[in-house]
């Protein structure tokens, strides 16, 4: 099945006000920049999101941040981000704050289709207000519960028109788990090859995952800090 379409806007046309939303990047490595893009000129607001980090106040998530589209966001690590700071701090945006392997293992129990799960990563702390508490071989774990996620937007490096992904180096991070997990997944590209073309062996996220595909556009790859030698 080709699952090709036009660009971003098309890709992202029924995301609609109040949508959970998945978007695939570990910091500004491997973000959907086409997809940000659309939603922030499309407007959709009340958006809860889920994604590792919030992107910077000028780019990524950030961009969102700064029109008020996104009411909720559950993450792992957002420091790099003075706006969220700032709507965070003064109530405007609700945040979950979340470990980061049982962010990961969320989402991967979404795609799995696993409802739950126990870990004992963030016992005794605030992470554990409000969830059940399970003692397993003398020690104490934390039920976690996988997402509802009406889409997923991941940023991949190749694809065929059938949807299979490939994702190249770090940017693989949270966008192949991602993928599988989401209702809708949309996935844009750098580059589209024909079918046969992808070595099987190295594909990432086979294609029956992937609803929609579209190829990127004008990436900038940006690097929240650049620390090189003297």
């Amino acid at each position: 099945m080709n699952k090709i379409v036009a660009n971003a806007t098309e890709a992202v046309r029924d995301i609609q006000d109040n949508a959970t939303i998945m978007l695939g990047g570990f910091g500004l490595c491997g973000i959907p920049e086409n997809s940000i893009t659309a939603l922030v000129a499309k407007g959709v607001k009340g958006l809860t999101c889920i994604s590792n980090n919030a992107g910077v106040e000028d780019f990524g998530i950030g961009l969102m941040l700064k029109q008020r589209q996104v009411k909720k966001m559950i993450s792992s690590y957002v420091g790099e981000n003075a706006e969220f700071e700032r709507q965070l701090l003064s109530g405007e945006l609700e945040v979950d704050l979340i470990p980061q392997g049982t962010l990961a293992e969320r989402i991967r129990a979404t795609g799995a289709g696993i409802p739950a799960f126990f870990t004992p990563a963030g016992y005794g702390t605030e992470v554990a207000n409000g969830k059940e508490v399970r003692e397993f071989n003398g020690k104490m774990y934390l039920l976690e519960h996988a997402f509802q996620s009406d889409f997923a937007i991941v940023k991949a490096w190749k694809a065929d028109r059938y949807g299979n992904l490939m994702f190249k180096g770090t940017a693989r991070n949270f966008n192949a788990m991602m993928a599988k997990a989401g209702k809708i997944t949309i996935a844009e590209v750098e580059e589209i090859v024909e079918v046969g073309t992808l070595d099987p062996n190295h594909i990432h996220v086979a294609g029956v995952y992937v609803h929609r595909l579209f190829q990127g556009q004008n990436y900038e790859k940006r690097i929240e800090q650049r620390t090189v030698s003297k």
